[in-house]
């Protein structure tokens, strides 16, 4: 599975440099409009049309039709409004080299709007702009000195505002974030996010004081499922991810939509105990559960089986890499909890694909025979030969790429 890619103009996604703090634009050769208002102003059958032409690319009047279930003549009314409101562009033929009338094509105008994207992490704040394809306008991210919430925000509202530059407005804004994101009213709220600390948090509603775009926050990993399918390569559904890092999440994609569950909370995988098979005892996880993926699998769990100090999983990494027992030991625990969490999502869903992406994902190449025991281990009906596993290239602003395609979505989304 790739990186995001462009679907409506075909343009290429640079891959992502790292630093602590740094700018950088991909700047296209188009004019960017953030007025959201045209977008929100649009009807069902409106929204529906750009839906599909912002997914699957730029399509004939005639194959557009049979996709949404429309009349000729309808479609043709519709279009003229996209059209009229500067949303899509009426491109060159399909086929120009076939016989008969060439069949004219409509596209997404990548530069109708922009969306803004962010990822909190303790350490930084990451922000991307994307346009109405999906594709990266500019990125920039920002270390954060501590995790204190009001701090935090100032922060990314500025980095926020020094990205958007001339523009007053995104779109709409995406924020990612590890934790439990419930829709009370309306509004989506951070319910707990036990590793930034921030609980009952109205991160939406703060975010929403300092701009008239739409604001929607999302489980990190929820968000990166929901973009992968969009524009990550084959559109696998039912799929998986898993995201591997501080904790353990999944997101799922049932019937080509996001599932989320009744209260937001689906894709827990990671509390299976496994400690009596790796021949451990009363390992705490963050939850407080003794012996269960969480004990092992996360950044934190491999630090601490590998000896080295918080905060220096790279240095573990390494000491595997050089064969030093105790970290050697530690990825392979990982690598047979992080099995047995893909066989969890495998057994529920049955996926076509499952895609294993983080940034503790090094136990799938430091023990990948263990990896495939823990899977075999866990399944049931199927073999681990069955399961396809998909390695996304990874970095932090990849969630905030995922939160900018998700707020997307949400304003595309038929009210």
């Amino acid at each position: 599975m790739s990186d995001f890619s462009c679907n409506g103009c075909r343009r290429a996604v640079g891959d992502y440099c790292s630093g602590d703090e740094r700018t950088r634009l991909a700047a296209p050769a188009m004019t960017i409009s953030a007025e959201h208002t045209r977008i929100a102003a649009l009807g069902a059958a409106e929204r529906r049309v750009l839906l599909e032409l912002v997914r699957r690319g730029p399509q004939s009047r005639v194959r557009l039709a049979e996709r949404v279930g429309m009349s000729r003549a309808s479609l043709t009314r519709i279009s003229r409004v996209l059209l009229d409101a500067g949303l899509v562009l009426e491109g060159e033929p399909e086929s120009p080299g076939a016989r008969g009338r060439p069949a004219e094509v409509l596209r997404p105008r990548p530069g109708a709007a922009v969306f803004l994207g962010v990822k909190y992490t303790a350490e930084h704040v990451y922000l991307v702009l994307t346009d109405l394809c999906g594709s990266l306008i500019a990125e920039t991210s920002t270390p954060l000195p501590s995790r204190d919430f009001d701090e935090a925000l100032e922060i990314g509202i500025a980095a926020g505002d020094g990205l958007l530059g001339d523009l007053d407005n995104p779109s709409a804004v995406g924020i990612a974030v590890a934790g439990d994101v419930v829709v009370e009213g309306g509004e989506s709220i951070l319910r707990r996010s036990g590793f930034l600390g921030w609980d009952g948090v109205p991160l939406a509603r703060r975010v929403a004081e300092h701009t008239s775009a739409p604001v929607t926050v999302f489980n990190d990993v929820n968000a990166l499922a929901g973009a992968q399918h969009w524009f990550g390569g084959p559109r696998h559904s039912p799929l998986v991810v898993l995201g591997v890092g501080a904790g353990i999440g999944s997101g799922i994609v049932l019937d080509d939509e996001l599932h989320v569950g009744a209260h937001g909370l689906a894709g827990r995988v990671g509390h299976s105990r496994i400690g009596a098979v790796l021949g451990a005892q009363g390992r705490p996880c963050a939850n407080g559960h003794l012996d269960c993926v969480h004990s092992f699998a996360t950044v934190p769990a491999i630090e601490e089986g590998a000896g080295v100090a918080p905060g220096e999983y790279a240095e573990a990494v390494r000491r595997a890499v050089l064969g030093e027992p105790g970290a050697r030991a530690a990825f392979e625990r990982a690598a047979f909890a992080v099995g047995i969490a893909v066989a969890d999502a495998v057994n529920a869903v049955d996926p076509d694909a499952v895609a294993v992406t983080g940034e503790g994902v090094h136990c799938l190449d430091l023990a990948p025979e263990v990896f495939r025991q823990g899977l075999a281990d866990g399944l049931e009906g199927r073999t681990a030969d069955s399961v396809r596993i998909e390695r996304p290239l990874f970095h932090f602003d990849l969630y905030a790429r995922a939160a900018a395609v998700m707020a997307m979505r949400e304003l595309l989304a038929e009210h």
